[in-house]
């Protein structure tokens, strides 16, 4: 076999452990077995690509100094990418992903605009102008487009699960629209400018610098309660960058990965659109998380009951089934260990417990699925939203931990609220609901949580760890 065939064959042996990775990846059980598959085909692919003929004439060319610049960029990459995987707290890991997907954008968007820098540099050389239309043109230029607007998108998204102050608020200005219209047009334009003169440079980084200005453009205005929808668009399009940047580069095994991501993160983004009863387009322009929060006064004036850990334990004490609804506060108190330990408690006295996972709990999909496993819960435990939500008229208590949208009964009830329609945990039918929160601020959507003022809601307020602790210790001594 040719060295070229044995390349061949190491892009088909890594692009099948790609489809299997993803395959496992779909499960709890399997998802770190199939992170080590996606690692390894991930290392194979890169392997063969460093031995293509042209790689290796570009590394000869260069001489050591190309391999040593390549060598520590790579280990430079490594302990970057083991760093944040290792100290990023668990609270963070949407702002992670949202770099992540955003540097994806920006490697698509540099191999690209190397690509055509070599080429035309060639061309300029032979006095021969790169044809109009070919696969390298559109695909060139689609990727400088799509990463660019990655890039940009994914860092305004991380700006704003971080909460930096000038990011918070979304951006509302009545003429977005038209401007985001505008540079519709201009990318319209480059797009075609640059399909029928593929050697202008200036037209490619015009087409980076109108995707960079449209991915702000583009998510800004994105309330916080819908960023778990955002961070999946934006993971479909580093997908589709990259499997852009394989046609630049004529690349399968780039292609195929690219693939994958792209239409795994479509489908993902369809069932969090779902899950919030929303349009994709109602999501990028319509503005949910923008609108002014309701008169809370109206909502909980004279109706807020507040309970100790002592009188939560006694309630505690004569339940046969507990259900725990997780939320982004559990994440943020790092409490998920405390829930355990009180699992363990209420078990311990033969009480069922359960949990119930919302699609869009917390900031990203699945990310109450990590924060339960980090804890070692076991995974038939976790059951979802349309499986559990018929059980709660049977359920003694529900102790909802720093959710707030996904258990608010204004979106069955009121058809005027913002989530109007938003499938949500219903857990205000079990026969008391107890919530454990900081205060009575309102969730990412803005508006006030009628449940919290229910006649058979008890109000927790503490922060999450310290009163599941404070919880577990009571339920001790009871």
């Amino acid at each position: 076999m040719s060295s070229q065939a044995w390349i061949n064959l190491a892009y088909l042996a890594a692009s099948m452990l790609f489809i299997v990775a993803f395959k496992l990846m779909t499960g709890p059980r399997t998802a770190v077995r199939g992170n080590f598959l996606g690692a390894a085909g991930m290392a194979l692919a890169l392997a063969a690509a460093c031995c293509e003929k042209p790689v290796l004439d570009r590394l000869a060319s260069a001489g050591a100094g190309g391999l040593v610049t390549v060598a520590v960029a790579a280990a430079i990459g490594a302990v970057i990418g083991a760093m944040m995987a290792l100290k990023y707290p668990m609270t963070g890991m949407p702002q992670m992903v949202a770099l992540l997907n955003g540097f994806g954008g920006a490697a698509s968007t540099l191999v690209a605009g190397a690509e055509l820098w070599n080429a035309t540099a060639v061309a300029a050389r032979d006095s021969a102008p790169l044809p109009a239309w070919t696969q390298f043109a559109i695909a060139t230029a689609l990727t400088g487009f799509i990463g660019a607007v990655t890039f940009w998108g994914s860092f305004v998204a991380f700006a704003k699960l971080e909460e930096l102050p000038r990011f918070k608020q979304a951006w509302t200005d009545p003429n977005r629209h038209w401007i985001n219209l505008g540079l519709g047009i201009c990318t319209l334009l480059l797009l075609w400018g640059f399909g029928a003169n593929p050697s202008s440079n200036l037209l490619f980084w015009g087409l980076v610098i109108v995707g960079s200005v449209l991915g702000c453009t583009l998510s800004l205005p994105i309330g916080g309660a819908d960023m778990p929808v955002v961070i999946c668009l934006l993971n479909s399009y580093s997908g589709l960058a990259a499997a852009a940047a394989g046609f630049v580069i004529d690349n399968s095994v780039l292609v195929i990965a690219g693939s994958l991501v792209g239409a795994s993160g479509l489908i993902l983004t369809a069932i969090m659109c779902q899950a919030m009863n929303r349009s994709l387009v109602g999501v990028l322009f319509g503005g949910l998380g923008t609108t002014t929060a309701a008169n809370a006064d109206d909502v909980y004036a004279g109706k807020i009951k507040s309970a100790s850990a002592e009188e939560i334990a006694m309630v505690l004490e004569g339940a046969s089934r507990v259900v725990i609804v997780p939320g982004y506060g559990l994440a943020v108190a790092q409490a998920q260990h405390a829930v355990r330990e009180l699992a363990n408690a209420l078990e311990k006295r033969g009480t069922t417990v359960e949990y119930a996972i919302h699609p869009v709990a917390g900031r990203m999909p699945g990310h109450m699925n990590v924060l339960l496993a980090e804890a070692d819960i076991p995974y038939e435990k976790l059951r979802e939203m349309d499986d559990i939500n018929p059980t709660f008229p049977e359920t003694d208590v529900a102790i909802v931990i720093g959710a707030n949208d996904v258990v608010n009964p204004a979106a069955r009830t009121d058809p005027t609220s913002p989530i109007a329609g938003m499938p949500i945990l219903d857990v205000d039918k079990a026969r008391t609901v107890v919530v454990v929160k900081r205060s009575l601020s309102p969730g990412f959507a803005g508006i006030p949580n009628p449940l919290f003022a229910a006649d058979n809601t008890l109000m927790y307020f503490a922060d999450g760890k310290k009163a599941i602790v404070d919880l577990t210790a009571a339920l001790g001594k009871a």
